[in-house]
């Protein structure tokens, strides 16, 4: 795939800012949405100006440690939900909450530190031999796959959305939605060069103005059934302004922990061990997944260079300190590299000014305030493109398998099915994914059968 900017392009500093806003638009939702989850279930209090400052700097980290040559954004994962959740329960005190946060942060990215050490002993010739295209192709496109609920949900056209919401409100919210997704395609498909590079301003631009429109009928009329965007969090803002409501010290989840420290127990430190060591084997698997399918989208091994030690160190380390500020252990955002696919600006320097902006905007509450009034339909408008690319980057490695070959079949046959079919485990309080559980059996297909293939040569 053609890159109208390289990894080591740098854009004229205007439209730097633009495309980093861009990059900072598509990881934004997802981002702040893990903090929110973990509040909603365990009643913490999470922020999401400290959950973007941390994926700010621990993305900074990762640039430093992949030698400023792999273009994507870490963002809060959601694979240590269920994780992070644990760190707050049991009666657990609020304060050590955050305490066990931060250290099953640094348990996690331990994990990682450790396998970087390994593979920079023995090299990564086995990942190729464990995970050929065959295995990572379809694992790609079952992690685009997997998120195809949450564009279609935030879109509002699912059956539950029709069940509990009035069906004007749902096709408001598709209207929108469609139109985001339009502009957006319009503008990468037959924009001008700038158009091309910031179709996902454009077309959110767009949603927001028709959810805009229909909000200012629905005053009109009476009509409130329309209404799919509340400014709500805006009007709150301004309704006492001070020096404090524009600009806000976020609420480090350092400075929560301060002082609970003495409450730390070997059973509780045992207890986040559990949670959060095994997830990070899961979140691995995911990391080469996504590293493969940026690798094939820029068209450099990103495995070999800067190599996978390397990625894996940025990823371990940058959770480590996003955790640090923000509570949320990090990961690579399939987000951002379906921007990367589709703006086809693969340059890092985007990256480190997404990750200067997202800082710099965790402090400034009314811009904070704004991108929460984005309608979640806009932005699942834009998602259906964003998941959908990373869905078809990962069949697009499949091209060159021969899928006539009965092994290479069953192979990506049992990947697809048990990734799209939503097959979780579940040990205690260690969930593992529906994309890990198809690259686990992928793998043990493709072992298995490849075997046979030397038996029959």
């Amino acid at each position: 795939m053609k890159m109208i900017y390289g990894v080591k392009d740098k854009p004229k500093f205007g439209q730097l800012i633009v495309f980093a806003f861009q990059q900072l638009l598509a990881i934004m939702a997802a981002t702040i949405a893990v903090p929110m989850i973990v509040n909603s279930t365990t009643g913490s209090q999470m922020s999401t100006s400290a959950a973007l400052f941390g994926a700010g700097v621990g993305t900074l980290v990762y640039v430093a440690f992949t030698k400023a040559k792999s273009p994507v954004f870490l963002g809060s994962s959601f694979a240590f939900l269920g994780s992070m959740a644990a760190a707050f329960g049991g009666g657990v005190a609020v304060g050590l909450g955050y305490v066990g946060l931060i250290i099953g942060a640094i348990l996690a990215g331990l994990v990682y530190v450790v396998i970087a050490i390994i593979v920079k002993a023995v090299g990564v010739k086995w990942v190729s031999k464990i995970m050929p295209a065959v295995v990572i192709g379809p694992t790609v496109a079952i992690i685009g796959l997997s998120l195809a609920g949450n564009a279609i949900g935030d879109l509002g056209a699912t059956d539950a959305k029709f069940a509990d919401a009035s069906p004007y409100t749902v096709y408001a919210s598709i209207f929108c939605g469609l139109v985001t997704l339009a502009v957006t395609m319009l503008c990468s498909v037959y924009g001008k060069k700038m158009g091309k590079l910031i179709p996902f301003i454009i077309g959110i631009l767009a949603g927001y103005a028709a959810a805009s429109v229909l909000y200012i009928i629905a005053e009109v009329t009476g009509f409130a059934d329309i209404k799919v965007i509340d400014y709500s969090a805006l009007t709150k803002l301004f309704e006492n302004i001070s020096v404090n409501s524009f600009i806000a010290l976020p609420d480090f989840t350092f400075l929560k922990a301060f002082g609970s420290v003495g409450q730390i127990t070997p059973g509780y430190i045992g207890t986040i061990a559990v949670g959060f060591i095994p997830v990070a084997f899961v979140v691995f698997a995911e990391h080469i997944a996504d590293h493969k399918n940026l690798s094939s989208i820029i068209e450099h091994d990103l495995l070999e260079d800067p190599g996978l030690s390397r990625t894996l160190l940025g990823d371990g380390v940058g959770s480590m300190v996003g955790a640090f500020f923000g509570g949320c252990p990090n990961t690579t955002y399939g987000e951002s590299v379906g921007c990367v696919a589709i703006t086809k600006n693969a340059s890092v320097a985007t990256i480190v000014c997404t990750a200067i902006e997202a800082i710099i905007i965790s402090f400034i509450a009314p811009f904070v305030a704004f991108l929460s009034t984005i309608p979640s339909c806009v932005m699942g408008g834009v998602c259906i493109a964003l998941y959908g690319f990373i869905a078809v980057s990962g069949l697009k490695m499949l091209q060159k398998v021969d899928l006539d070959d009965n092994r290479n079949l069953f192979t990506a046959s049992v990947i697809l099915i048990a990734g799209v079919g939503g097959m979780v485990l579940k040990f205690g309080q260690v969930t593992i994914t529906e994309v890990a559980c198809a690259l686990i059996l992928g793998i043990l297909t493709n072992v298995m059968l490849g075997r046979k293939k030397k038996e029959d040569k």
